[in-house]
């Protein structure tokens, strides 16, 4: 990589590891050292064929799915690990928007981490990433019908691990600043 090159992935990688970070969160369960290892893998990657990269930050997150759908691959899968504190720091831009919605994505985080990979990583293409089916079940090698029923399975799965999630209606959701709760369109 030349010079030029360099200087524009450190200005990536300044910019945008922020946001990429949060869907690694997400993607690993709330499991911020497998997030970041993630991250680190996927920009790994990235750098090696920068000089061909039209669109870095899709390149990087398609690197991320592809990850999180290798990990569930494993012969073996790796256990998760539950963590007592959400990944977000104080400094957080949705940490000042009142303890009831922290307390919510401290839930959410939770009921998240406790689904599988497989039912996790769907959920956040869908409604984080805000991704079509036919793209997600592009990104993730399987059919259109294989998404639509691992999203229903998923919510219904979250639906029964994180109840107090349900009782938000669809005007208290669109009031959250924060992605955190786009998968939380719970109809009853």
């Amino acid at each position: 990589m030349d010079a030029e090159g360099q200087e524009n992935f450190r200005e990536f990688v300044a910019n945008r590891s922020s946001a990429l970070l949060k869907t690694a969160v997400l993607l690993s369960g709330g499991d911020r050292h497998a997030a970041e290892d993630l991250l680190q893998n996927a920009l790994i990657k990235a750098a090696g064929r920068w000089h061909r990269i039209d669109e870095p930050e899709a390149y990087v997150r398609q690197i991320l799915y592809r990850q999180q759908v290798s990990r569930w691959r494993l012969k073996w899968p790796r256990r998760e690990l539950s963590v007592s504190e959400p990944p977000e720091s104080a400094t957080h831009p949705g940490a000042d928007d009142g303890p009831g919605a922290a307390d919510l994505r401290i839930v959410m985080r939770a009921a998240l981490a406790r689904l599988t990979a497989r039912q996790r990583t769907v959920l956040v293409l869908r409604y984080f990433e805000d991704l079509p089916e036919a793209d997600v079940a592009r990104l993730l090698g399987c059919s259109v019908g294989t998404v639509r029923s691992t999203t229903h399975r998923s919510l219904a799965r979250l639906r029964d691990l994180a109840p107090e999630l349900s009782a938000l209606g669809p005007a208290d959701a669109e009031q959250q600043p924060s992605r955190d709760f786009s998968p939380v369109e719970v109809r009853p």
